[in-house]
């Protein structure tokens, strides 16, 4: 892989790792809600569904990662595909710009992979 491919993909994984940690620890915290507009009983009540998800991203980094550590193109492009089909259902279920924000980065670093 190029560069510009492991940079692309290592980004992903670092933003998952990121959601991971907001929604596992922070969830009910003032960072995060206000990173997820939540109001605090909204929070709390959610609480235990945004910790299984923040697991989940913490899944998808570390397969991020491990496709780049040993190298292997197809493990890489598994799991931003799997990072692209959770973009695209949340921006189509919660909110829009998830698609920006999750989405269009493993995209470009889907490309990257696949063709540099």
């Amino acid at each position: 892989m190029t560069l510009i491919a492991i940079v692309l993909t290592a980004l992903v994984a670092l933003l998952h790792v990121g959601f991971m940690v907001l929604e596992m620890f922070f969830w009910t915290k003032p960072l995060g809600r206000r990173v997820f507009a939540l109001t605090q009983q909204r929070a709390l009540d959610s609480a235990q569904l945004a910790a299984n998800q923040g697991l989940y991203n913490g899944f998808l980094a570390a397969g991020l990662v491990w496709g780049l550590l040993i190298g292997d193109r197809a493990i890489c492009l598994f799991f931003l595909g799997c990072v692209v089909v959770a973009g695209l259902f949340g921006a189509a279920t919660v909110k829009r710009s998830i698609l920006y924000v999750q989405a269009v980065p493993a995209i470009l670093a889907a490309v990257a992979v696949h063709y540099f």
